[in-house]
């Protein structure tokens, strides 16, 4: 239960995070620094306890690696999305609902979500759960940065979600449309899955 309740406190915040830095548009507010930001802080702060997953496509990334329990695997999402839907009901309250973020193509907003899905869950195997990696102080920076890069690079095109929670909770604040997360959704599981193997591909006396 500890860890499950880890999880929902860092996605909470991490989709809190979403809704009022994007929602209100505030001038000299930068998103995406905000956004990595918490997603940072909330993997130093739960990492000790659940690994600091956040987001089902790095949980299923940690699972195929080998480093996540099987009867973890289904409660860590639904902790996740449930923490998604909690900060999407604070954020109604506090700024109302969003503008649903127009998509222009489907496949440039596929490509966008699996390439950043993809960095996220290789950083996070790489740094969090490597041997080669192990015990370091510098994790929690390099995972939060890899949101920050991805949503500067294409969030202008799938809207930056790279995170299949964060989709579920940006479709309730209504900042995406819910006809369109199964691209998030497809793209975070997918991503993932390629991560854990490439990862086992390059590392593989690393179990």
């Amino acid at each position: 239960m500890k860890k499950y309740l880890t999880e929902f406190i860092g996605t909470f915040f991490l989709v809190l995070t979403v809704g009022c830095t994007v929602i209100p548009g505030a001038p000299g507010v930068i998103a995406p620094l905000a956004i990595g930001s918490a997603l940072m802080i909330m993997v130093f702060a739960g990492g000790h306890v659940s690994g600091g997953h956040y987001n089902p496509g790095v949980t299923l990334a940690v699972w195929l690696r080998g480093r996540c329990d099987t009867k973890d695997v289904v409660p860590y999402m639904l902790s996740q999305i449930l923490g998604a839907l909690a900060a999407a009901a604070i954020v109604g309250f506090l700024y109302g609902a969003g503008k649903p973020l127009a998509l222009e193509s489907v496949p440039k907003a596929l490509v966008a979500e699996f390439l950043f899905s993809f960095a996220l869950c290789y950083v996070v195997l790489n740094t969090a759960t490597a041997k080669g990696t192990a015990n370091n102080s510098f994790y929690g920076l390099a995972i939060g940065f890899t949101v920050v890069v991805g949503a500067f690079a294409v969030g202008g095109i799938s809207g930056g979600a790279f995170n299949s929670a964060v989709a579920v909770g940006a479709a309730t604040m209504k900042m995406l449309n819910f006809a369109d997360i199964w691209i998030h959704i497809s793209a975070n599981l997918v991503g993932g899955a390629a991560a854990a193997a490439v990862f086992k591909f390059a590392n593989p006396s690393d179990k």
